[in-house]
């Protein structure tokens, strides 16, 4: 159950609501809500409890405010006032405050989960990026806002599993194949150029980047002249292909496994796109769906934009995606009645939910939004339920200048370069400052600067501060009377300044904002609560330089610092849940 001290308000206000309107009806009870205030001056807390009751009641909203505002004073509330047109605002008692702080202490990292989940099985796709080289920095922020999404979705209370969808069957692994054979007759010494492939492969060489060299040496160690022509010249593809393929495609996902790790990334699950479509779960798919009605062969119309003349109708095996909410039917197959991609993604989301998954949030780039609906229409059909959190470009800055990326003429910056230069931490903190659909630069300078401008420094020094004055009080007082187990029991009464009761307030709404932020499927919302957090705690370290009798460590003054500990204890806690969310490190020290 989470300590959510909202959601207890927020039962409070439902039964004075209940006592004052009898017979209330479940889904206007259901829309009654308890949130932080706004300001400082109207209290902690409003609800909006007599507006959405009014008219059930018969009663003006006012007059309903001001009844509910009578009866709700008690233990936890000390003031309740009617605001606005039927608003009421609530100040907590100050024991309700610091009451809090003794099971911040002993709930650890595991203070702010919740049972708001129940366990239901939930499955999130992210990175997924195609095994045709090593991760570039394009693909990071889908890899840590799926991620991050995926940590407070457990600590949520939700059954999760993180998954990689590895898109090896298609047109794009075959491209990477030829550059990969091209980098193995180059091994043999053969000297061939790209373009001596260019009537060879179809389209021509694709993927030109130097990281296949060593594929290609590792093949030739590997096989010899034996995959090669006579002369070491350019085999058939069916010679060839299905080997360099496969060996190509093994190596770069073990690169692509070793990024994420680096990048503190570990799918529990990696699914393969060909071994799918080779065990025939497509085709048992697009029965599936036959067998529902939902197949037909049937000529599409032209696409917008399209005149009659560009225009060559013909007839398909047509989903109709219509029936739930899309805005066309989607072709499964082709006219050489190989299937789609889109065949090919409802098979792999049809495993998912064959495997258990109740609820899937496939985590996108934003170039990918014109397909959420017909995905979506699919795995409706299936019985699933289907969330798409889409990313947008992040751009890298280095020295001002945007860092150029192209995978296939191999000029990309590497996911490894930029943790590299700036680490793990600085990385996943940056991309979790803006909302997933926002575009964001990423300033390397920034990243590594330490200033408050920095959110990861200004966060992690924070904590550092904290474990400072706890490492200083353990020499006054000794280890044990300074541990969470040990500030959990002493008297918080003398915490009453006005910073200190701000900083309070703010640990206390940790769990609110893990519900809030799983709800929305939103984790940059970690970041900016500790990026807040980190604000209110320095701010009362400095007014402690200002003012000795805020200092956290007073000799002559035992009891006093022993309640300020308790604080600093507890606001070192939720930084490190928080972090932990998001995949960050907390730091014990700043050098």
């Amino acid at each position: 159950m989470t300590d959510n001290i909202f959601a207890e308000l927020r039962d409070r206000v439902l039964v004075a609501l209940s006592v004052a309107v009898p017979d209330l009806p479940a889904e206007v009870a259901a829309r009654v809500e308890v949130t932080p205030a706004r300001e400082e001056a109207h209290g902690d807390a409003a609800t909006n409890a007599a507006l959405v009751a009014a008219k059930v009641a018969r009663a003006n909203p006012r007059q309903l405010a001001a009844t509910l505002a009578a009866a709700l004073p008690g233990d936890l509330v000390e003031t309740a006032e009617p605001a606005g047109p039927g608003f009421v605002n609530l100040r907590l008692r100050k024991s309700a405050l610091t009451g809090r702080l003794p099971r911040i202490l002993e709930g650890g990292l595991h203070y702010g989960d919740s049972d708001l989940g129940g366990g239901e099985p939930t499955n999130v796709e992210y990175v997924s990026a195609n095994p045709t080289g090593p991760m570039h920095v394009g693909h990071c922020r889908g890899a840590v806002v799926g991620d991050a999404l995926a940590n407070l979705l457990a600590k949520a209370g939700y059954d999760v599993t993180k998954e990689y969808y590895i898109n090896d069957a298609g047109a794009q692994v075959t491209a990477l194949a030829w550059a990969a054979y091209w980098r193995y007759l180059q091994a043999l010494g053969t000297g061939l150029t790209e373009a001596d492939f260019s009537e060879e492969v179809p389209g021509g060489l694709q993927y030109r980047g130097e990281y296949l060299i060593p594929v290609g040496e590792a093949l030739a160690a590997r096989f010899g002249d034996g995959l090669a022509g006579p002369g070491a010249t350019i085999a058939a593809p069916d010679v060839w292909l299905p080997t360099v393929r496969d060996v190509t495609i093994a190596v770069m996902m073990e690169t692509i496994r070793e990024d994420l790790a680096v990048l503190g990334v570990f799918p529990d699950v990696f699914t393969s796109e060909r071994a799918l479509v080779d065990a025939g779960a497509v085709d048992a798919t697009i029965a599936r769906l036959d067998a529902q009605g939902l197949i037909y062969e049937g000529v599409l119309e032209p696409p917008k934009g399209k005149t009659p003349e560009d225009w060559e109708p013909r007839a398909q095996t047509l989903f109709r995606a219509t029936l739930f909410g899309d805005d066309v039917d989607r072709p499964l197959r082709k006219s050489d009645d190989s299937n789609t991609y889109f065949a090919n993604d409802i098979a792999y989301h049809a495993d998912k939910i064959d495997r258990g998954a109740r609820t899937m949030i496939d985590v996108w780039g934003a170039d990918h939004g014109g397909y959420v609906s017909r995905m979506q229409a699919a795995v409706s059909a299936l019985g699933g339920k289907l969330e798409v959190v889409l990313c947008q470009i992040v751009h890298v800055l280095k020295d001002g200048e945007p860092v150029r990326m192209s995978k296939r003429a191999g000029t990309f910056s590497t996911l490894r370069d930029l943790l590299d230069e700036v680490g793990k931490d600085a990385v996943r903190f940056t991309m979790l400052t803006r909302k997933a659909d926002a575009q964001m630069e990423f300033d390397i300078a920034l990243a590594v600067a330490q200033t408050r401008d920095n959110p990861v420094f200004y966060v992690q020094y924070a904590h550092a501060r904290c474990r400072s004055v706890l490492r200083a009080a353990a020499e006054m007082f000794g280890p044990e009377a300074t541990s969470d187990d040990a500030l959990a029991g002493v008297s918080l009464e003398s915490l009453d300044h006005p910073s200190e009761l701000a900083l309070i307030r703010r640990l206390l709404a940790w769990p609110r904002t893990v519900e809030a932020a799983a709800l929305a499927r939103e984790p940059h919302r970690i970041a900016f609560f500790l990026y807040d957090l980190a604000g209110d705690f320095h701010m009362l370290w400095n007014r402690g330089k200002d003012d000795a009798a805020l200092r956290f460590l007073v000799a002559d003054r035992p009891a006093d610092t022993l309640a300020r500990l308790a604080l600093v204890a507890a606001t070192a806690v939720v930084i490190r849940s928080g972090l932990a969310v998001m995949g960050v490190d907390p730091v014990e020290e700043m050098r």
